[in-house]
């Protein structure tokens, strides 16, 4: 078998969103005074993580667009009724708060660069277009992709093998010939299993995510172990320790 193409996940793989986040609500809710009403920058993250996690479930089921997703977020975290404006002015303050922390994790820039000659690259996303897009031009890396697909364009989102084979689509390769990476055991590694890819699970040291590696697929815990696992010719990295 010869993977001629790496299709990555964006949130907690590329981009350290979990750093980003909780940098940004701790500012965003120290600004707005709000951090003694959740007893603590940790209630106040652990609140806003399960709140975002129920509506981006909604979300990825087709039971909420993109925006309304964002301000559902906002008024079950605040347990306030609000106007969309409203919402989607909340939102916005904290966005500042995020973006002023976000951030490439520090293995990205070499395996992209030790990849760039032997594969191809693109980006497969269960966000929106706009928000990656621009995301992966700040952080410096969109031309490292030849296509970025996103769930909320798609009207498809992971595990579902149909969003993977858009972006095999858009690469015009079959999924045998392709790797995802991505950073959840469930909606990255076992949906792109299924799918037909080469499934790598990025479970980062210190992650705690759990779960299982999908028959046929690989766990590393750093992008250094990807190149060897592709077999690009480099001395980059190492060979991966999990099966």
């Amino acid at each position: 078998m010869s993977i001629r193409a790496v299709v990555w996940d964006v949130d907690d793989t590329l981009f350290d969103y979990t750093s980003a986040d909780r940098a940004g609500l701790g500012g965003h809710l120290a600004a707005e005074g709000l951090l003694d009403a959740y007893g603590g920058a940790e209630r106040a993250l652990a609140h806003w993580r399960a709140t975002t996690e129920q509506h981006w479930a909604r979300f990825a089921a087709g039971e909420a667009t993109f925006r309304q997703q964002r301000r559902d977020r906002v008024r079950a975290f605040l347990d306030r009724e609000l106007t969309d404006a409203a919402a989607d002015a909340w939102f916005d303050r904290y966005l500042t708060h995020y973006e002023a922390a976000w951030a490439l994790f520090p293995d990205v820039l070499p395996v992209l660069d030790t990849l760039a000659a032997s594969h191809r690259h693109a980006v497969l996303s269960n966000s929106s277009l706009g928000v990656q897009d621009r995301k992966l031009r700040v952080l410096g890396v969109r031309d490292r992709f030849e296509s970025v697909l996103c769930a909320a364009e798609l009207g498809v989102s992971k595990p579902q093998a149909a969003a993977f084979a858009a972006a095999c689509e858009a690469l015009g390769l079959p999924p045998r010939e392709v790797a995802y990476v991505g950073d959840h055991p469930e909606i990255d590694g076992r949906g792109a299993s299924a799918a037909g890819l080469l499934s790598v699970w990025l479970d980062r040291p210190g992650a705690g995510t759990g779960g299982e590696v999908p028959e046929g697929g690989h766990r590393i815990a750093s992008l250094a172990e990807l190149p060897v696992l592709l077999g690009a010719d480099t001395r980059f990295g190492a060979p991966s320790s999990f099966g």
